[in-house]
């Protein structure tokens, strides 16, 4: 598959996606987006297809090619599915991962914006902080593979890939009505246990676990939620959240955008905040500060 037409598929997938939320009127009842949010999904957008994705891409290249410059093209010869296979591993395995870790205090600044949304949308897809791309394995793993030759196959899984990712994250819930067709509930079964649906990836967004639909601390699956089944951090419903978002936002507002895009380069100025040194998010059950090794609302 060529640049162009990857590429191509990528837009058509957006603009499809984007149609739909409109057609269903998913977006226009479901989404309210503020300017803060705007600002902060627009730039993430751009900066990780301008900066992020090209720096760890051929960062790795120069790397291995400092490294192991024998190894160029050493893997070239493999099957299509065998390359394949390499990127679920090296990739979308290593991102479950790193998406897991970044529910840790440690991380969790990084990942917070993702989670800040109060709002399902195809917009959110990449809305991150901007060292959270930077950092992520997978990004550099991708570069190394390039480097050993598995580039032919990486259009066409960068493809599936996103198209998943995009799904899950979109305003119009595409599963939702193959779940209530009879002869469809074995294939659905399969489905949803294979890669990350809405239902399920909704779930990963609840402002609550409260009412047992919600599941901030599993779900991270991102093409495959295979990964979440065999790791032990899943949790299906067929249901959605009846909201999502962060409690810590409802209680003291908004992160400044700037904060959740470039911290720790900027810290908030707000009293319970994970976007500071020392800082800790809210405990709503309590009304009290959360211990630092929390992950409440995450």
């Amino acid at each position: 598959m060529s640049p162009l037409l990857q590429n191509t598929l990528v837009l058509t997938l957006i603009i499809g996606f984007a149609v739909m939320e409109f057609a269903t009127r998913r977006y226009q009842t479901t989404v309210r987006a503020n300017a803060n949010d705007t600002k902060l999904e627009a730039l993430m957008f751009i900066s990780l297809i301008a900066i992020a994705q090209p720096v760890a891409l051929l960062g790795a290249d120069r790397l291995c090619g400092w490294l192991m410059p024998e190894q160029r093209g050493a893997w070239s010869a493999l099957p299509w599915w065998a390359m394949f296979g390499v990127f679920l591993i090296a990739d979308d395995m290593t991102q479950y991962w790193w998406h897991r870790i970044s529910h840790t205090p440690l991380l969790w600044p990084l990942h917070r914006a993702h989670h800040s949304a109060k709002y399902m949308s195809l917009r959110i897809t990449f809305r991150n902080n901007f060292f959270y791309y930077l950092l992520m394995p997978g990004l550099w793993m991708a570069g190394v593979l390039f480097y050993l030759g598995l580039g032919p196959v990486y259009a066409a899984y960068f493809v599936v890939k996103i198209a998943v990712i995009i799904g899950a994250h979109s305003a119009w819930r595409w599963d939702e009505p193959l779940y209530r067709i009879r002869a469809l509930r074995p294939l659905m079964w399969l489905v949803e246990r294979t890669i990350s649906t809405p239902a399920t990836h909704w779930a990963h967004h609840a402002l609550t676990n409260a009412d047992g639909i919600g599941h901030y601390k599993g779900n991270f699956g991102n093409l495959l939620f295979l990964w979440d089944i065999v790791f032990g951090s899943a949790h299906i419903t067929r249901q959605y959240p009846a909201a999502v978002g962060l409690q810590d936002d409802l209680l003291f507002g908004d992160e400044h955008w700037a904060h959740q895009m470039f911290y720790p380069l900027a810290h908030s100025q707000r009293e319970h905040s994970a976007l500071r040194p020392g800082g800790r998010p809210y405990e709503e059950a309590s009304g009290v500060p959360l211990a630092p090794t929390a992950t409440h609302g995450a």
